[in-house]
C-alpha cells in the first residue's frame, strides 16, 4: 500500500487539530488597551506550548515518512492510534489554559504528552518492524536519547503537578526544547543514500 493517502490523512487530521485549538481563544470584551489580554495570557501560553508540540510531531512524522516505502494495516493503526492521542491536545490545552495550571488539568495534559509519545515511538517501530532492521528508519535512528527521556519527564510531570503545577510545565517546556530542533537524523540518512 502507498504511503500518499496516510500522509494527506495524517496532515488534514493535524491541521484539524490546530485549528481547534485556536478556536479557545476568544476576543476579549473590551479594546480598551492591552490590558484585556491579561485574562487571556495561561489560554494564550497553553496554546503556544501545544501548538509547538504539534508543529514537533508533524515535522517528525513528515521525516518519519521520507524514509517510509509503503505502509501495511499495522503501520496504519499505530498512525491512527498516534493521531487519536494528538486529538486530544485541544481538550487538554484549553483546560489548563482555562483553569490557570491547576494540577489535576496540568497531570491530564501530561498524560496525553505522554501517550502521544509513546504511540509515536510504536509508530516508529511498526515501520522498522515491516521494513526490516536494515533500512532507512532503523539506521537513522541511532541514538534515541531524545526518545527514551521524553517519556520519563511526562511521567515525573504527572505526580509533580499535584506538587507544583510549574515544575511540570517546566518539564514541558524542556521536551519540547529538546525536540524544537527537526530531528535531522532522517535528513541525513537520505542524503548519505542519494550520494550512494
Amino acid at each position: 500500500m502507498e504511503k500518499n493517502r496516510l500522509e494527506a490523512f495524517s496532515d488534514g487530521v493535524i491541521a484539524i487539530i490546530i485549528t481547534i485549538m485556536v478556536l479557545e481563544l476568544h476576543v476579549p470584551e473590551h479594546a480598551d488597551g492591552l490590558a484585556d489580554l491579561k485574562p487571556l495570557i495561561p489560554v494564550l501560553l497553553s496554546y503556544l506550548l501545544s501548538f509547538i508540540y504539534v508543529g514537533i510531531y508533524w515535522n517528525n512524522h513528515h521525516h518519519m515518512f521520507q524514509s517510509t516505502e509503503k505502509v501495511t494495516g499495522g503501520i496504519l493503526w499505530a498512525n491512527l492510534h498516534l493521531l487519536f492521542w494528538l486529538s486530544l491536545f485541544p481538550f487538554t490545552t484549553a483546560w489548563v489554559g482555562a483553569n490557570h495550571l491547576a494540577p489535576a488539568p496540568t497531570a491530564v495534559y501530561a498524560f496525553v504528552l505522554m501517550m502521544a509519545g509513546v504511540a509515536y515511538y510504536i509508530l516508529e517501530h511498526s515501520i522498522i518492524r515491516q521494513q526490516g532492521k536494515d533500512s532507512l528508519l532503523a539506521r537513522a535512528i541511532g541514538n534515541r536519547w531524545k526518545e527514551n527521556i521524553s517519556p520519563l519527564c511526562y511521567l515525573a510531570a504527572i505526580p509533580l503537578a499535584f506538587v507544583s503545577p510549574y515544575i511540570s510545565h517546566a518539564l514541558f517546556i524542556f521536551v519540547a526544547i529538546l525536540w524544537l530542533v527537526p530531528d535531522s537524523r532522517i535528513e541525513r540518512t537520505l542524503n548519505e543514500r542519494k550520494k550512494e
